[in-house]
């Protein structure tokens, strides 16, 4: 039985550490801080362990790093990896984000759902793992960069570490989760024609034509309504954000529109390429005047891993002994770096504790599912990699 104190003091000291991700909020710390900590837990613990630059810091940016360890076994059996991010989203209207006060049987922060809590408790688990009989296979720690944003972390990690199968520590609330959502961004630019507002016979009205494609886009989101996935529901799109336009006496020259598509499992950037395409096309054909441009963006794909996997049965076995009933399969609508892991041929599944919060002004981390999901990893650590490939 792990102590509740040891995974206490473990979930506030990561919560503690500032890690909000630069790219998404001025002047955030970024990983080095918190991934040079991991490092030297997992060292202190008796891994071989590694504080990894994965882009260097610059006068715009701080470091951003991983932190990796590899708990070797004796050989001849599977290899497992334990991943979580480090980074966080920012603390706009928190009070006390990283006091890591514990209250009720919750500790609460910035961070302390999303993930540290799964984080400290693969920790845990692979410290418990180093004090106890060799397995057979290796045990990867992955802590990660950037996840909220690019993830440069996973994708840099992936260069020179694979293992059988990982698991992702995201909050799950102890449920096996197999299946999530992907997404691509992608931005509209619509051209009018500026002209004072008097001389309408001189002007092209580009919000107007963006209202066009707003109306397009509307009518897509009722078309994958009308497809849903078995367990993950429909795909969907919105619109992000919009601007355009000069001053009130002119006709706007241009405007812009950034768009999300939620991806299903089979859909790809290309899919959401292909589906705006046809809806700019479409309305350039109406009307000879619209013109408008497309630039894709980031994309991530969709995680569905079979129900079969041996890391899926693996896991719902130890969940079922530690837990009991209470182990159940899901998926879930974010998209996590389970997705780049699955697509590198790394069989991934997500399990993590449970809280309240994910990137709002309060945010918490049930202790109790720290605990168990600690006990959980280490009983499947045990019967995955003492298997042969």
């Amino acid at each position: 039985m792990i102590e509740r104190a040891k995974i206490e003091s473990l979930i506030a000291a990561l919560v503690r550490i500032e890690s909000i991700n630069p790219d998404l909020v001025e002047g955030g710390s970024g990983e080095e801080k918190i991934a040079r900590f991991v490092a030297d837990y997992l060292t202190r613990a008796g891994l071989e362990s590694a504080f990894r630059v994965c882009a260097p810091a610059s006068a715009q940016m701080p470091c951003r790093a991983n932190a990796v360890g590899i708990l070797k076994g004796r050989g001849g059996g599977r290899s497992l990896m334990l991943n979580g991010h480090l980074d966080t989203v920012g603390v706009a209207g928190m009070h006390e984000p990283f006091s890591g006060r514990v209250e009720g049987g919750r500790l609460y922060g910035r961070g302390a759902q999303d993930m540290k809590g799964g984080i400290a408790a693969a920790l845990i688990a692979i410290e418990s793992l180093a004090n106890g009989p060799a397995l057979k296979g290796d045990v990867v720690f992955a802590g990660v960069a950037d996840e909220e944003f690019e993830s440069k972390g996973t994708r840099a990690l992936l260069e020179n570490v694979r293992t059988d199968a990982a698991v992702v520590m995201e909050p799950t609330g102890l449920e096996v989760v197999t299946a999530h959502k992907g997404f691509v961004w992608a931005q509209v630019h619509t051209l009018g024609r500026a002209a004072h507002g008097s001389r309408p016979e001189e002007g092209l009205d580009a919000i107007a034509f963006m209202g066009r494609v707003l109306g397009k886009i509307e009518a897509l989101e009722g078309e994958l309504r009308r497809h849903p996935h078995p367990r993950l529901g429909p795909g969907s799109v919105h619109a992000s954000t919009i601007s355009g336009g000069q001053e009130l006496s002119s006709y706007p020259a241009e405007s812009q529109l950034r768009i999300e598509r939620r991806l299903l499992p089979g859909e790809d950037a290309q899919t959401f390429e292909r589906e705006l395409g046809e809806i700019l096309s479409g309305l350039s054909s109406a009307d000879k005047s619209f013109r408008a441009e497309l630039k894709m963006g980031y994309s991530a794909q969709a995680l569905e891993t079979p129900l079969e996997a041996r890391i899926v049965r693996t896991l719902m076995a130890s969940a079922t002994k530690i837990i009991g009933p209470r182990a159940k399969l899901g998926a879930q609508s974010y998209w996590t770096d389970a997705a780049f892991l699955s697509q590198a041929g790394i069989s991934s599944v997500l399990f993590g504790p449970g809280g309240s919060g994910l990137h709002s002004a309060e945010e918490f981390v049930l202790v109790d599912e720290v605990a168990q999901c600690s006990e959980v990893l280490v009983e499947c650590a045990r019967e995955f990699c003492n298997r042969e490939p």
